[in-house]
């Protein structure tokens, strides 16, 4: 016997390898099937039938080769899909760790990465020399693009399971490859340069504050370029080190970041303490100032007009500068206390010019050096200006990806991310914005304009404001500096290696492999040559603004990623995270243009040149271009370009959107029997994607051309007076059945091909006899053979207009698993304001093996990552005995069948027939239902009332009736008399029919009982029976109305074989 016929309660391993199938919509039980005879498929039927859960029979085609509910998601509820973090080669495999939350999973770490140098060693240069009001406004405009930054990254990271990676995964998921690989080598750029600038900070504290004596250039603090010279030797030295670190213990590294966390926190607690502890100022710290201007390298002893150390600098070969003569040199207390009033001195800016003299106020007199000579005064190194602090202060704010890149480690990353970002930046934004004003209000202006407290005799301004005393800053910066480093160093090269190893740089491939430890070690060897570069500008102020460039663009990026979801409103785009809004993401965008273009024009074209031309590398390596003449010309080549890129392979799940194609049945009239299908695809498509609308006319196209063009006409206008955005057409065929083949398997062009057919119920099946059910069975063979998605709407005409709004209930019945896409129409129905304000009910039917409570969990689990949110009720069906009812039933079903097979009736004769023997065998066995799929303004006689149940089922939704019934039902002629009498006898029903026949009425019973009442029932459609027969297709159709019994309104769905839905964003 075939493997494909043994039907066994599916597992996760054998069922459908869903987590790598998933992302890349792989069909679902890709089976060839072989050929074989009637005979072989019936015994493997009946050798399948004791593995078959009785209750679900009707579906054993599909058990085949879809997996049951239970079994689909008890194997990825809980699934994950994270690249692992670095880890010691060297180290054993450790416990497996709890899961993290929002504090120690992304809280702590975004504070760590976004706490760093420039908190130290320029934040009080900020504000002494941008004052308190612009000081604020630098730090409050560089907060709100990390804010709306993370709103945007917030969303875009609660929409399914983030692999780590940061800004170039989620960026390269949601805008494609060309703009993912450009922002992912910005970040790795970034990322770089950050190192270089942390290890150049590091070594700042070190030569400026903590040891001095090692310079080996000289006295920096009288030449720049002496200063920078110790900064590039000590820091290429520094590289080195932290270097061998990373590529040898990366242990060390991870646990380092530990002590970095906990110096930075301790370091801005001593700050904030001693803010408060030298409320009236103390008296540790005095400057000396002569006039007006800031001096430097003169002991506190010596700063008296009278000191003849005063006089030999300003005073050499007995020629005194005016300015000495003129003015007079006075003590000035540095930590004046927030009881002070200083704060009023620190209120306005105090921009200078390179070169320029700090001074009190802006008097030419006071901050111009007229003469060569410096005379120990003060000189600002750089030019200042509003923007190029913003540069500078930038990088403060950046690591807010801290807590997207450990997703993987998160106990709830759709929880967590969001709110341990946006903690993270209030906190750090309070904390810097806060200290701007306490700066301002507790140092005096020219301690705070002294970026290297020289005057000072070389101290660090925040370290004297601490308590209890300058070491505690001083080691807790450098050992935080110091560890942001090695995060850098760590995270870089992982990053670059991600990135190659998605192959969509080729020149990045070598840097794909790993050592033998699993160590990237040649992208390491590359971020250490790029950071180098860095370290060799040996100016913090110089490193600040240039990868401030870079966290700009990637942050523009994110804002873009999150407009362009938002306003494509694509099926797969269902942020947990509900408080963002595409104009916040479009503000977030042009505030990092405006803040790169204001900075530093130069750096920014450098940044957007490097993108620019990474986005068209990786566009255009390995296509063919081809220019056309014209306007006309181009747009054509660019219609040819992208159908060709749609045709190099199937969509990725996240991108699989219905593309619909509806089949429209007209009548004599050429008008489409039922209106509302088409209202019912503009609902499903809210606007969006490819809708085709067709219908098949019978006859010779050469005769009957000019009737084919009015129907066109017609079917166009209905598509207009329904809103239906797409196209349709008319196909003239000599059979209706083999022309909906055609069209189901040629319609589209290229990529632009539908992917789902919605086709309408045959409501008089019964009345027009096997022409009717044939058509309906093979077109759904048809669509399953072309692995596209099929929807059957029955009720059709009790579907809601386009342009009302209903309230209510939406029942997803979810028997067996097809993609997803039982779970992926109702959220889109739901897009549209028809069906925006309904519920989602989503029940499954549990075996008898099954955990019910475990697998409402996992279903909850696994909606929940499905950004989906929906009532989850888990119904259990006992094995009961089959009924009397249910074998009476199908016994005159199959009575039903010999009788017409019996009779050898011609088709004239079958039109005559077949309603009388319906509504013999029928009238006693049917059961009552109160819905009729019908126009409801049809009136109904009271006479006959058991044929006229039977009667409106043919009527159609334009109101007229599509087969002319016989006018006596009671009355039968001899030939249908003798067959009734014939098959009378005590037969005994197959049990193959027996076992689905009781599926359908259990089925159905449960769902009327939970349903009934739903403003739309989706269910799974059954595959059609796999034998060409007559008896079988018309037993199929019998048990989908016995399954639908007493439901208004019921959408029959089929995936296309393919996964439409996902989890991951």
């Amino acid at each position: 016997m075939p493997d494909r016929f043994q039907v066994t309660k599916a597992d996760e391993d054998t069922v459908l390898d869903y987590h790598q199938d998933e992302a890349s919509g792989k069909l679902l039980g890709d089976i060839h099937d072989e050929t074989l005879d009637s005979g072989d498929i019936h015994r493997a039927e009946e050798n399948q039938k004791s593995n078959i859960d009785p209750n679900l029979y009707l579906y054993d085609d599909d058990l085949a080769t879809r997996p049951h509910i239970s079994t689909f998601i008890s194997s990825i509820a809980n699934y994950e899909n994270t690249i692992p973090a670095a880890t010691d080669p060297d180290a054993k495999p450790p416990a497996p760790s709890a899961r993290m939350g929002t504090l120690i999973g992304v809280f702590l770490p975004c504070i760590q990465n976004i706490f760093g140098v420039i908190l130290f060693i320029r934040l009080t240069w900020v504000v002494g020399t941008a004052g308190a009001i612009c000081g604020f406004l630098i730090v409050l405009t560089c907060c709100c693009v990390t804010m709306l930054t993370a709103i945007s990254m917030s969303a875009i990271a609660t929409n399914g399971v983030v692999p780590a990676g940061g800004s170039y995964f989620m960026i390269s998921r949601s805008l494609g490859p060309e703009f993912g690989g450009a922002v992912g080598m910005l970040f790795y750029t970034g990322t770089t340069l950050a190192a270089a600038m942390y290890i150049v900070g590091a070594v700042e504290i070190v030569l400026t504050y903590m040891a001095p004596w090692a310079s080996i250039f000289g006295d920096f603090t009288k030449d720049a370029d002496a200063m920078y010279n110790n900064f590039r030797v000590y820091g290429t030295v520094l590289l080195i080190f932290m270097g061998l670190i990373v590529f040898v213990g990366v242990k060390f590294v991870n646990k380092f970041a530990t002590v970095a966390l906990a110096c930075v926190i301790l370091s801005i607690i001593a700050v904030y303490v001693g803010i408060f502890d030298n409320i009236h100022g103390n008296e540790k710290l005095y400057m000396c100032v002569l006039g007006k201007r800031l001096l430097k390298d003169i002991p506190i002893d010596n700063c008296t007009k009278d000191d003849s150390f005063m006089r030999d600098i300003y005073c050499p070969n007995n020629r005194c500068d005016d300015y000495y003569l003129n003015n007079n040199v006075s003590k000035v207390k540095g930590i004046k206390g927030l009881s002070s009033g200083v704060f009023y001195d620190n209120i306005f800016p105090s921009f200078l010019e390179k070169g320029q003299l700090i001074s009190y106020g802006h008097d030419s007199i006071d901050i111009e050096n007229i003469g060569n000579e410096s005379y120990n005064q003060i000189m600002a190194d750089i030019t200042t200006t509003f923007t190029l602090l913003i540069g500078i202060f930038f990088p403060s704010v950046t690591g807010i990806m801290a807590g997207s890149n450990r997703s993987g480690d998160l106990a709830d990353a759709q929880k967590s991310i969001p709110i341990g970002t946006i903690c993270a930046i209030l906190t750090t934004s309070t904390v810097y914005l806060s200290s701007v004003l306490f700066f301002a209000g507790t140092v005096d202006n020219l301690l705070l304009r002294d970026k290297f407290g020289q005057s000072i005799g070389g101290k660090l301004v925040v370290a004297n404001i601490a308590w209890p005393n300058q070491w505690v800053i001083l080691i807790g910066s450098f050992l935080s500096t110091l560890g942001a480093g090695l995060q850098s160093l760590t995270g870089a090269p992982r990053l670059l290696q991600a990135i190659a190893r998605d192959e969509i740089i080729p020149f990045l491939a070598p840097f794909a492999k790993s050592s033998k430890r699993g160590e990237p070690t040649r992208a390491l060897l590359l971020t250490i040559v790029i950071c180098q570069c860095g370290i060799l500008l040996g100016n913090v102020d110089l490193l600040a603004p240039l990868l401030s460039m870079f966290f700009l663009m990637c942050y523009g990026f994110v804002n873009l990623a999150c407009a362009v979801q938002t306003l494509l409103r694509t099926p797969n785009w269902r942020p947990r995270f509900k408080f963002y809004h595409w104009s916040l993401s479009l503000i977030g965008l042009t505030l990092c243009i405006s803040v790169m273009i204001m900075t530093s024009w130069y750096f920014a074209l450098l940044a957007m040149g490097m993108a620019v031309v990474i986005y068209k590398y990786i566009e255009y390596h390995g296509a063919e271009k081809e220019w056309g003449d014209g306007i006309r010309g181009m747009a054509l080549t660019a219609a040819r370009f992208s159908l060709l890129r749609l045709e190099e392979g199937p969509p990725h799940t996240k991108n699989w959107r219905p593309q619909i194609l509806v089949l429209s049945k007209l009548n004599d009239n050429l008008l489409p029997k039922y209106r509302k299908i088409f209202s019912f695809a503009t609902q499903l498509k809210a606007g969006k994607g490819l809708t085709i609308c067709v219908s098949v006319l019978k006859g010779d196209h050469t005769k009957i051309a000019n009737k084919a063009v009015d129907a066109k006409s017609t079917l166009r206008k209905y598509m207009t007076d329904e809103k239906v955005k797409g196209f349709c057409d008319i196909l003239v065929a000599q059979q209706i059945g083999e022309g909906l083949s055609s069209v189901i398997q040629t319609i589209g062009l290229g990529g632009m091909k539908p992917n789902t057919v919605i086709i309408g119920w045959p409501y008089s099946w019964r009345q027009e006899g096997r022409n009717s059910w044939r058509t309906f069975i093979q077109t759904v063979r048809t669509v399953a053979a072309c692995h596209m998605a099929l929807m059957v709407p029955k009720g059709i005409n009790f579907y809601p207009e386009s342009n009302h709004k209903i309230g209510g209930n939406i029942d997803i019945w979810w028997i067996v698993h097809d993609g997803g896409l039982l779970m992926l129409l109702p959220f889109l129905l739901k897009q549209h304001r028809t069906w925006r304000n309904c519920k989602l009910r989503i029940f499954t039917v549990a075996q008898i093996e099954d955990n019910s409570i475990q697998m409402k969990k996992d279903l909850k689990t696994f909606l929940y990552h499905l950004r989906i949110e929906a009532d989850v009720e888990v119904v259990e069906m006992n094995n009961s005995d089959i009924s009397a009812y249910t074998y009476e039933r199908t016994l005159m079903m199959e009575q039903r069948n010999q009788m017409l097979r019996a009779l050898g009736l011609n088709k004239k004769e079958n039109s005559k027939v077949v309603q009388t023997i319906v509504d013999h065998h029928y009238d006693a066995t049917r059961t009552a239902s109160k819905v009729r799929f019908a126009d409801p303004t049809i009136e109904e006689t009271p006479n006959h009332e058991s044929h006229n149940d039977e009667k409106r089922n043919s009527i159609d939704s334009d109101g007229h009736e599509e087969t002319d019934a016989p006018e006596a039902t009671s009355k039968k002629d001899e030939s249908t008399e003798k067959a009734d009498s014939k098959f009378k006898s005590n037969v005994k029903p197959d049990e193959f029919n027996v076992r689905r026949m009781h599926t359908a009425i259990k089925l159905n019973e449960v769902i009327v009982e939970k349903s009934q009442d739903a403003q739309l029932v989706i269910m799974n459609l059954p595959g059609p029976p796999r034998e060409v027969k007559a008896e079988r297709e018309s037993n199929y159709m019998e048990f989908l109305e016995v399954l639908t019994e007493g439901l208004e309104k019921v959408l029959m769905v089929r995936g296309g074989g393919r996964e439409v839905i996902t989890i991951y964003s």
